[in-house]
């Protein structure tokens, strides 16, 4: 689907030629002489129709206005949740037969650029169709949509933006639809792949010898019951210079979770292709940047793998060495994703990142503590959670901030091991975020649960590309505030080597300590 932004009244509006006027009118609409005006006035006066969000009055070839439809839709106060439950109901109307070319007209909005984020998305889902495995599935006939604002120069940034957010999403989507026979840990590292043909982004992918030689041993434990290997994606986008420490994105890449030896019950299990939308996410955030090519520089990476019940699978009560020197006692083989991602948390300190950000579809705990609405959040500084918010909130891809307390890990505690990987019932998600901690030493980190915002279940059962928006947002704002920061002036050094300077290389970085 192809998106333009282009300068529209009322009046160019209905003038506009189409197969479809979307004209979204809030509370707020005052008339003016214009033929939508004058409809809008019609249909109130009869009381065949109302401003309220989501109220619909569909049209055929209405006087004055070129557009074969119009759909006069109700957006309440204008705010985004109500254009966003506006525009998410007439999706079977951007979808109709015949209707190719759509002007979906905001400029009755007194604050056209607040929900521009939120009106492309929904537009873009109205479009978006899983065919891969479902070739006859019907596609949508609409290629073009045109979104009509007054000013265009006051919205083109956060149009380019909410596109290329819309894109990377909608890639994230894709890849978290796949069924695992389609989304193998060698596929998913072949579509990382096929992103360097952008500027400014490489990648690397490390085998099992490779990851071994690190000493990952969790995350090799894991790989260890499938006959898929194991693929570590390591994905840069260089958009800043190099003395610029880069943001750090690890997205949890398991490919299948069957649960391992510690099998998963049957009913909904086919939905655990979609424990890899952690890995997607990042793959639809380097989309978004490689289309905005921000001035930042991000590494990603993905440790992915399948969580099979072989022979050859772990089972509870082994013990594993992490890439940290941790030993971990592995009480519950579906406890697995927090094992793959403690050993990628340890390899990223090489970067010594500026933020190192995990996501996860780690547990069904945090389903149960916030449902689908927001994504569970866990940060060790406050700076760094307050960006995640705000970043939330401007995309509306929300999260919550959840608490780190250490007397959370008290259950983490084992007998045989320096911990195990899982606690109690009791905080579930929490006891998670609690054990990846301890693998991250003092950097600025977060974690994002989206166990219950990645997908959803029932009749719209597919992956929502979240958080692919939030981490994208997030990173545009590091940008924007990396670049209104004046650069410090350092001396230069008395002498290029340290020999004779009484001074000392600086040592290597030790293991993180267990909280006990």
């Amino acid at each position: 689907m192809n998106f333009e932004l282009k300068a529209l009244s009322l009046t160019g509006a209905a003038a506009a030629k189409c197969d479809l006027l979307v004209l979204l009118v809030p509370e707020s609409f005052e008339a003016v002489q214009d033929p939508l005006s004058s409809l809008v006035d019609v249909a109130l006066g009869h009381g065949d129709w109302s401003k309220a969000a989501g109220k619909q009055l569909p049209l055929y070839k209405a006087d004055g206005v070129a557009a074969r439809r119009v759909l006069l839709l109700g957006a309440g106060s204008g705010s985004v949740r109500d254009v966003r439950m506006a525009l998410s109901g007439a999706a079977s109307a951007l979808k109709a037969d015949g209707v190719k070319h759509a002007v979906v007209c905001l400029s009755a909005l007194v604050d056209s650029a607040s929900i521009m984020h939120v009106a492309v998305q929904c537009i873009a889902d109205a479009g978006y169709a899983y065919t891969l495995t479902k070739p006859q599935a019907k596609l949508a006939a609409i290629a073009k949509v045109s979104i009509g604002v007054i000013d265009k120069r006051a919205n083109s940034t956060l149009f380019e933006q909410a596109v290329a957010i819309t894109a990377g999403q909608s890639l994230a989507k894709e890849w978290g639809n796949r069924p695992a026979n389609h989304a193998t840990p060698t596929m998913l590292a072949q579509a990382a792949k096929e992103l360097v043909k952008h500027d400014n982004i490489q990648c690397k992918v490390h085998s099992a010898k490779d990851v071994a030689k690190l000493g990952m041993g969790a995350f090799l434990a894991v790989a260890q019951g499938s006959r898929e290997p194991l693929q570590f994606i390591e994905l840069s986008y260089t958009g800043a210079t190099n003395t610029q420490a880069p943001v750090v994105l690890v997205g949890k890449g398991i490919t299948f979770d069957t649960g391992g030896i510690s099998l998963k019950p049957a009913a909904g299990m086919d939905e655990m292709k979609f424990d890899m939308c952690g890995a997607a996410s990042v793959l639809g955030v380097f989309r978004a940047l490689a289309q905005l090519q921000p001035a930042i520089n991000v590494v990603g990476l993905i440790p992915a793998c399948e969580n099979m019940p072989d022979g050859a699978a772990i089972k509870p009560g082994d013990v594993v060495t992490s890439m940290s020197g941790q030993t971990i006692e592995i009480l519950n083989t579906d406890a697995e994703g927090r094992l793959v991602l403690c050993d990628v948390l340890t390899y990223a300190e090489r970067f010594k990142p500026a933020a190192l950000v995990d996501i996860a579809t780690l547990t069904g705990a945090c389903v149960i503590a916030l449902g689908g609405v927001r994504s569970g959040m866990y940060a060790n500084t406050e700076a760094l959670a307050q960006s995640l918010l705000s970043a939330g909130e401007k995309t509306q891809d929300l999260c919550w901030r959840m608490p780190l307390d250490d007397d959370y890990a008290e259950g983490l505690k084992s007998n045989f091991a320096d911990m195990g990987n899982v606690a109690g019932r009791a905080g579930g998600s929490i006891t998670a975020a609690k054990f990846l901690q301890r693998f991250v030493g003092n950097q600025a980190w977060a974690h994002l649960d989206i166990a219950g915002t990645a997908w959803r279940e029932g009749a719209a059962k597919g992956a929502t590309g979240r958080p692919v928006p939030l981490l994208v947002q997030f990173l545009l704002d590091e940008s924007a505030q990396a670049a209104t920061k004046k650069p410090k002036k350092t001396a230069k050094p008395a002498a290029k080597s340290l020999k004779g300077s009484g001074l000392q290389a600086k040592a290597p970085i030790k293991a993180p300590q267990v909280e006990e």
